[in-house]
């Protein structure tokens, strides 16, 4: 089976969020295949995807602090600007982090370690909605 959706998530907050349970509602199907794999890619330059820990929340808070001191805003070197202060280190934490994730599916489910999760890492101070593009394959 191949499968591809397209979805959006509501717009967030700058920062790091949990999306795993939101993905998994997305993507129902999931469930009757026994092997496969889950791509998931968002359609945006300013924020990005990341697969980390699912349980303590003060590790999506150190990140986004770790992140805005590796690449802080108004950095006399910066032209891309346009769109403000949080534009381009919005572009340069997209490229770190990436705009993908794999996952496998087993036995219908995601099968993430017992601490992780999906993030999406919103980079935007006040960004809208993001499209994300599932594609599964796998066999039932």
């Amino acid at each position: 089976m191949w499968q591809q959706t397209k979805f959006s998530l509501t717009p967030r907050a700058r920062g790091f969020h949990l999306i795993t349970d939101e993905v998994e509602r997305q993507l129902p199907d999931i469930s009757q295949l026994k092997c496969g794999l889950l791509h998931l890619f968002i359609q945006h330059t300013s924020a990005s995807l990341s697969i980390n820990e699912n349980a303590d929340p003060t590790v999506r808070i150190d990140l986004e602090s770790h992140f805005n001191e590796f690449v802080p805003e108004r950095a006399p070197y910066y032209r891309h600007d346009y769109e403000g202060d949080d534009d381009m280190p919005a572009h340069i934490k997209s490229s770190i982090l990436g705009v993908s994730v794999s996952v496998p599916i087993s036995d219908g489910r995601l099968n993430l370690g017992v601490w992780q999760g999906i993030y999406l890492c919103e980079h935007r101070n006040r960004a809208g909605a993001r499209q994300l593009v599932a594609t599964v394959q796998g066999s039932e």
